[in-house]
């Protein structure tokens, strides 16, 4: 399994996005079908092999419904 090639930083934000999706009891597949994506696309964002955009993090604050500083903090 390839690396985080990220921050200490990004990675918290990443661990927060698992744990804000397990809070919700959201799979990965059902984030992905609100996103329009595949749930490879979760997956690979949650393992951090896919690094997100703002915007992609705002939407998926909005699903765990949480503000988009909570992840950033």
């Amino acid at each position: 399994m390839p690396k985080s090639i990220y921050s200490k930083n990004y990675k918290n934000v990443l661990e927060k996005l698992k744990k804000a999706r397990l809070n919700t009891n959201l799979k990965q597949e059902d984030v992905a079908l609100k996103l329009n994506k595949p749930q490879s696309y979760i997956s690979k964002v949650e393992r951090g092999e896919r690094r997100i955009d703002i915007t992609e993090l705002n939407e998926l604050a909005k699903i765990y419904k949480k503000e988009i500083n909570f992840f950033v903090e």
